[in-house]
């Protein structure tokens, strides 16, 4: 038998002979998209005018196809084309090499370019990332082929995401109270400054003026509805009160918009943070201190060092 080596490889294995279809140079991504823009249309005229070719050059390159597959792709009944099983079978798997070429050549052009690709952020679920939104916004307008995705979580899980490559970057707040030993790798990120914040104390006291600044000592012997233990404020609450006072917390609410209510509904106080009340001080209706052993803190994006060689996560840190 004469085979044509223009469409198949002869491979020496000892006394054995093997003949192979070359389909590496025949299983094109251009002659597979011819394939299946003929199937569109079922007519070669049609197909090729589509295309932007001949109808020969079309014809050739099914005919290729034809011989690296070894068998007939489309059948004829009378003027009408048709598929075959091998055709059928053949359709199905273009479909999915094409959408594995795209796939790859769109993750290429997303790491290599600015102004496309996906950007997944985690957000603090205890920060309230009004800024970040405002931002975000004006971003898209001008960048709209950055597609974001956005959740919150706890700061075990939002790094222990950022440990994992879940997520691009996680927006928190710094200093970060998260005992090392429970994270991974933490030498490995850094991290940009969003806003400084700080914590403001919201009180049922008489006694106070809203705004100004007191010793913790003023409040020693008030109740409390507070966050859960994990959550990034009442840990840096505890801090302030020293080791030797606790907070008498009836009360832990998870919900910033619900502890204020519970507050406000008792004789409770509580505390949220400056950036939070800023957004909602038409709402609240508890008076807003200060304490005098506080520290600011920031709203920050934390990412691995290395995201900044994406284009898109430079950029936007750029832009921010």
């Amino acid at each position: 038998m004469l085979w044509d080596t223009a469409y198949y490889k002869i491979i020496f294995l000892g006394k054995k002979i093997i003949v192979m279809p070359k389909t590496d140079t025949i299983l094109s991504a251009q002659s597979l998209r011819y394939f299946l823009q003929l199937i569109d249309t079922m007519n070669y005229t049609q197909a090729a005018q589509i295309l932007g070719i001949t109808q020969p050059a079309l014809t050739q390159q099914v005919k290729k196809l034809e011989h690296a597959i070894g068998a007939p792709l489309f059948g004829q009944m009378g003027k009408k084309l048709y598929l075959t099983e091998a055709g059928k079978e053949m359709e199905s798997a273009a479909v999915e090499l094409l959408s594995t070429i795209n796939g790859v050549v769109s993750d290429i052009q997303e790491y290599t370019q600015a102004d496309k690709g996906h950007i997944s952020i985690g957000i603090l679920d205890s920060l309230h990332a009004g800024i970040f939104y405002e931002f975000l916004r004006i971003f898209n307008k001008k960048y709209p082929e950055v597609t974001f995705s956005i959740d919150y979580y706890d700061r075990k899980e939002l790094w222990r995401r950022l440990d994992t490559n879940l997520i691009d970057m996680a927006i928190m707040y710094l200093p970060d109270t998260t005992k090392k030993e429970e994270t991974n790798l933490r030498h490995q990120y850094s991290h940009a400054d969003i806003c400084a914040d700080r914590l403001v104390v919201l009180t049922h006291k008489s006694t106070v003026e809203a705004g100004e600044t007191y010793p913790v000592s003023r409040f020693l012997n008030r109740k409390w509805v507070t966050y859960p233990d994990d959550f990034y404020l009442t840990p840096l609450m505890h801090e302030y009160l020293g080791k030797k006072n606790k907070l008498n917390t009836p009360v832990k609410i998870a919900s910033t918009k619900e502890m204020i209510k519970m507050a406000e509904d008792t004789d409770y106080d509580t505390f949220v943070t400056q950036s939070y009340y800023d957004a909602h001080r038409d709402e609240i209706s508890l008076t807003p201190v200060y304490l005098s052993e506080e520290h600011d803190f920031h709203i920050s994006y934390v990412y691995r060092k290395g995201k900044l060689e994406i284009p898109r996560m430079e950029n936007m840190l750029k832009e921010w």
